[in-house]
């Protein structure tokens, strides 16, 4: 384990369309979402035990989380809880704990990931980010994993990768991206599948201190510039007010579109951990443990002739299913969904009726 290794856990996000598990008031990244006694943010923490030191882990979160995330994780140190004020998308966010590190570790090799991620090869998943750890450390390159396509999903973005240049000084693995493709339609994501030169965007990263600023300075100057001129404050009482400021003077942008769809120096590497984003209801269902009918279900139920469905509800509520194929049936809180599993695009949409409707008890 390398002391100059460092996490960076991006736990801000709400995830509505796992509504109405997800709230704004507990989003998914604090639930056991698969059922296993632990939040999707500790599973993640403790997918890297091994890989970087409990000393060098930072939670990126919002400010509203933060006593979330010390009661999920208690052993890390409120200095490595890091608030935002308000959401700007993953490039302020990552900008924020990339200078934090920068200034405390300037050899620093940071991994990016989401908390909201499932892995059901941990093993192999360590033994490629360690591969992605070592290959950073020794290039300037930005690096992120894609993973191996099992379908034509359109849900993932897209990464193209070019074939291995045998002039390469860049160690076996490494791909050079091509394009990145946003959620493509049904039609472009077979054709994806079919060409075999496209992975999955895992939204998982690694990268030097000092290349990802480097990145920062080219690519999003305006955002460089804001904590350019905080840099001494980080760390210090000042941070807070300091991170406040600063927040509403950058961009709502994505790393993707600001730095990695730009920058010459992206690299992907190919990998099949037995992955998933888990953002949707039907990820859950591809995910979880399947009885004999195909269902996945957490919580007290006895179904009947009901097959293909994925059931979440209070372990204290006994449900009873009849007759049911291809739904979503999910409760929490004071909110039921019903829902056929081919329609759970419009959850988003369910969520935004109810909040228009019924107000904001129920988002």
């Amino acid at each position: 384990m390398e002391q100059s290794t460092y996490l960076v856990v991006m736990a801000g996000g709400i995830g509505s369309r796992f509504w109405p598990f997800s709230r704004t008031y507990l989003p998914k990244q604090f639930h056991d979402v698969m059922g296993v006694g632990r939040s999707m943010l500790q599973l993640t923490v403790e997918r890297f035990k091994g890989i970087c030191p409990p000393e060098n882990v930072f939670v990126v979160t919002n400010r509203d989380y933060s006593e979330l995330v010390h009661q999920h994780l208690p052993e890390l140190p409120a200095d490595q809880i890091l608030g935002e004020p308000i959401g700007r998308n993953t490039a302020p966010c990552i900008a924020y704990a990339s200078y934090r590190i920068a200034q405390r570790d300037p050899q620093a090799v940071i991994i990016v990931t989401p908390a909201d991620h499932a892995v059901l090869r941990e093993v192999e998943f360590q033994r490629i980010i360690n591969q992605a750890v070592d290959a950073a450390r020794h290039h300037e390159v930005l690096i992120t994993l894609g993973i191996q396509p099992s379908r034509p999903d359109t849900g993932y973005g897209y990464i193209q990768f070019l074939d291995e240049d045998p002039n390469s000084r860049l160690p076996m693995g490494l791909k050079k991206v091509k394009t990145f493709t946003e959620k493509p339609n049904l039609e472009l994501a077979k054709m994806f599948l079919d060409s075999g030169d496209f992975l999955w965007n895992s939204g998982l990263f690694v990268w030097r201190a000092d290349a990802i600023l480097h990145a920062f300075h080219q690519y999003l100057g305006d955002i460089a510039e804001v904590f350019d001129e905080g840099t001494h404050l980080l760390g210090t009482p000042e941070e807070a007010d300091f991170i406040t400021q600063a927040y509403t003077r950058c961009r709502n942008i994505s790393i993707d579109y600001g730095v990695m769809e730009k920058a010459d120096n992206v690299y992907v590497l190919p990998a099949d951990f037995g992955w998933s984003d888990l953002g949707t209801w039907d990820s859950l269902h591809r995910m979880g443990h399947h009885d004999a009918d195909n269902n996945v279900v957490d919580g007290d139920a006895l179904l009947y002739d009901t097959r293909e469905c994925v059931i979440k509800t209070p372990a204290d509520r006994l449900v009873v299913v009849q007759g049911l194929e291809g739904y979503i049936i999910a409760e929490y809180d004071n909110v039921l969904l019903i829902c056929k599993r081919t329609e759970e695009q419009r959850v988003k949409d369910f969520v935004a009726d109810v909040k228009s409707k019924k107000g904001n008890g129920y988002n």
